[in-house]
């Protein structure tokens, strides 16, 4: 079901999102953001990132999601250094978060101790 939306929806440029049913999943959609691969910084992957961050928050807003829930987008097989990764979703989601939104709740679904533990020094000192 979800492969089926997809395909239906085509191609999402790098730094979009699009939304899908959930299949049998325990949740109602699927946001899916395209994050960048890293290049060394020299392809803007650090604005991609930003984007893909921004438009997962705008489209779970317009579809009046009250949460949404993240992986380190782009920081496992996509190579983006995880504190780098942390910096700009942490920011881009907070700076979201400061202004009008149905969005109540973000959670960041991390793998391992070590990415937790780097996103949450990043979000003390936010």
């Amino acid at each position: 079901m979800i492969q089926e939306e997809s395909n239906k929806i085509g191609y999402v440029p790098v730094g979009e999102a699009a939304i899908t049913t959930a299949g049998k999943l325990k949740t109602k959609y699927v946001i899916h953001a395209v994050g960048p691969v890293w290049r060394d910084g020299n392809e803007n992957e650090d604005e991609k990132l930003k984007n893909a961050t921004l438009n997962s928050l705008k489209l779970a807003d317009r579809n009046n999601l009250r949460s949404i829930a993240f992986p380190a987008i782009s920081a496992g097989i996509f190579g983006f250094p995880i504190d780098r990764c942390a910096k700009i979703m942490l920011s881009t989601t907070i700076e979201y978060l400061n202004e009008e939104t149905r969005l109540e709740r973000v959670i960041f679904c991390l793998y391992g101790k070590k990415n937790f533990e780097i996103f949450q020094k990043e979000l003390e000192a936010s």
